[in-house]
């Protein structure tokens, strides 16, 4: 193990700490190597998991190694497979839970920088957000205990770049497991003060679920997902001024979808395909069916989903008839 060589392991697990020195000659010995091993790698997590005091050069240490090591150097190289997926999960999960702001940031990482990734490792990121929101803690809280049942403008962000991560590089709609965690994460946030940028992420990530169920060619995520301007206005407006600039956004988001050509549909096929070939784990998408039940599902619409099919009715995109039935049956916002 070359890089490994240039520290003592067993001291450092015996003392329990791990210095800026220690990173510094692991750090010398990765550039002369380029190559972390899987036994390498499963040293490292061992490593981080035996010491409790981390001086602060080891977080980035840690996450670029492993996160080199997964998605640069395991085949196949760029992008990851349901396997590695696993492995990953079993060594930062702890009963389905990453424990510490260093592995959440590693999970986060190795997901922006693989070109495609299993769904079961976005749904496993995006569910450590929705734990932090249902019961005000973990490592987004940064040891705080909030108030359960909140989402916050952090928890949206990073809710974003785990959506962003696995658009790809390709335009594939926001899936069925994606969305099942925005539901519920919307369902338990229904009634709080939650940060004016959730109803904004909800809402064009559901649409873009509904137009893709309807046979729309979607934009890419980084376009249907993107935070709106207004917010950054939010201050200087109004309850009705955020009204309007929540609605303008929604409406601009609209134009960038339209109907699928032939080929069209045929392409984006076969761009499934080929992450499902490559991950070896199927994309599951959101249908009309799934979402004309999920959406209102314990008979009663939350605040962001009667905005979205109000906006829908207003605006009058052909949809999928058991969408379109929802539509029509809902109550003005």
């Amino acid at each position: 193990m070359a890089v490994l060589s240039a520290v003592s392991v067993a001291e450092i697990k015996a003392r329990g700490s791990i210095k800026d020195a220690d990173v510094l000659k692991l750090r010398r010995s990765y550039y002369d190597d380029g190559i972390i091993t899987h036994e390498e790698a499963e040293t490292i997590l061992a490593l981080n998991d035996a010491c409790p005091v981390q001086d602060p050069a080891w977080a980035d240490c840690f996450v670029e190694t492993i996160t080199d090591y997964l998605v640069e150097q395991a085949e196949p190289e760029g992008y990851l497979t349901l396997e590695n997926a696993q492995w990953l999960i079993e060594r930062i999960g702890h009963n389905g839970r990453v424990e510490t702001k260093t592995e959440l940031e590693l999970l986060v990482n190795v997901l922006d920088k693989a070109r495609w990734a299993p769904q079961s490792l976005v749904r496993f990121a995006l569910d450590q957000v929705k734990d932090a929101v249902l019961n005000g803690t973990g490592p987004l809280r940064a040891g705080r205990m909030l108030e359960p049942g909140v989402v916050s403008e952090a928890d949206v962000d990073l809710l974003r770049r785990i959506l962003y991560s696995f658009g790809g590089d390709g335009n594939i709609a926001v899936t069925r497991p994606e969305a099942e965690v925005l539901f519920d994460i919307n369902d338990a946030a229904a009634d709080a003060d939650n940060h004016p940028a959730w109803a904004d992420l909800f809402v064009k990530a559901i649409a873009n679920c509904v137009m893709a169920a309807s046979g729309y060619a979607t934009p890419p995520r980084e376009v249907a997902l993107a935070r709106d301007a207004w917010l950054e206005r939010r201050g200087e407006l109004g309850l009705e001024g955020m009204l309007a600039g929540a609605a303008g956004g929604l409406r601009s988001l609209l134009g960038g979808y339209r109907e699928q050509t032939e080929e069209e549909r045929a392409i984006g096929r076969l761009t499934q395909q080929k992450v499902e070939i490559v991950t070896h784990e199927p994309v599951i998408r959101a249908d009309a069916a799934w979402l004309a039940q999920r959406i209102g599902r314990d008979g009663r619409l939350t605040p962001n989903e009667r905005a979205l099919l109000t906006f829908l009715k207003v605006e009058s995109p052909v949809l999928d008839p058991a969408l379109r039935d929802l539509v029509e049956r809902a109550p003005a916002a």
